[in-house]
């Protein structure tokens, strides 16, 4: 054989075992962001699937959750904070079931259904596959489809570090939540109720049926009514709308109550003028937590508000409805069939 043929032939059989290995690889589909931007930067793709680690769980995802917070990680402002690097796969609602798990994990199995919130340094839930660690999952709830259980972590999670955690919410205690019909709302409104407290909450005149089906005490129209004409003294302010509403959420709370605020920085002038405490929150994952809540969930105590389904490839248009700030209750996204 010639030196030339020699080479030739051996170009051509690495490139067929490069070529081989690849396509052992497992694939699967995924939204990818790789340029910072709008909603037309997600893109679906297929990519490899990724592998457990020591310490996660490969998930096969039937469903993924969107909130308000998946568009913040399109832009480059807030990917920094959450230390998301680019390209990567959005998302940090999911549930599935367990395909897989890594050597150390002992709380889960595969076949397991579960239900987890990704960290935000992470994400991967657009996916029909994603990694999660013990400490971002916890089994589904029975009484809910996955569609249902993808719904629930973060905004069901945020709910509760904010009104128990952090705010220390007790029974006989009065809370105002302001955008009660959203994600967030509608789980705050379910928790405070099961915690023995009284709600007030406000929402647009289209929701009113929806925070009192929900167990709103008293429900606040709006673009009607000034939420301070109504709510006076009150113990907690859970705040998921900021601004003119934030400023104008001191001046309600009794001396020595609590104001929580998801998405502003916390003013603490007006908290000392007032003689009140406050936080901003950001949400943590907590498996025990995520656990709680599901037990109240398949005590029929929480409600899980689903107002629209996309299939994955419409992962755009799911991420433009949130964006309109006017979701009632959550919006998911279809991965998969559930299984029977």
């Amino acid at each position: 054989m010639k030196l030339s043929q020699f080479v030739f032939a051996s170009i051509v059989g690495i490139l067929s075992i490069v070529a081989n290995a690849q396509s052992s690889t497992p694939k699967m589909k995924a939204i990818i962001v790789d340029e910072y931007g709008g909603p037309d930067v997600l893109k679906l793709e297929e990519v490899p699937r990724p592998e457990p680690k020591d310490d996660q769980i490969l998930v096969r995802v039937i469903a993924a959750g969107v909130n308000p917070v998946d568009a913040a990680a399109r832009s480059e402002k807030y990917a920094k904070f959450f230390g998301i690097v680019l390209p990567f796969v959005p998302g940090y609602d999911i549930a599935g079931i367990v395909e897989k798990t890594g050597a150390n994990i002992k709380k889960f199995k595969t076949g397991d259904s579960v239900y987890a919130y990704i960290g935000l340094g992470e994400g991967g839930g657009y996916a029909e596959y994603a990694v999660v660690t013990e400490v971002e999952a916890a089994p589904k709830p029975k009484s809910l489809n996955y569609i249902e259980a993808a719904a629930v972590p973060v905004v069901a999670l945020t709910a509760w570090q904010a009104l128990i955690d952090t705010a220390k919410l007790s029974a006989g205690q009065t809370v105002l939540i302001h955008g009660g019909s959203g994600g967030v709302g509608t789980f705050a409104i379910q928790i405070a109720k099961a915690r023995g407290a009284k709600v007030i909450a406000t929402a647009s005149t289209a929701n009113q049926d929806l925070l009192k089906k929900l167990g709103a005490d008293v429900a606040i129209d709006y673009t009607k009514t000034r939420f301070e004409d109504v709510a006076k003294d009150v113990d907690v302010v859970l705040d998921s709308v900021g601004k003119d509403t934030l400023a104008r959420s001191y001046g309600v709370v009794k001396e020595g109550g609590f104001i929580v605020t998801l998405v502003a920085q916390i003013d603490q002038a007006e908290l000392d003028k007032h003689k009140i405490r406050g936080a901003s929150l950001s949400v943590e994952p907590n498996p025990d937590e995520l656990a709680k809540i599901g037990r109240l969930i398949d005590e029929k105590k929480i409600k899980v508000i689903v107002s629209q389904t996309f299939p994955l490839s419409e992962a755009m248009k799911a991420q433009e409805q949130v964006a309109t700030g006017h979701t009632r209750g959550k919006i998911v996204l279809k991965v998969a069939d559930e299984p029977k």
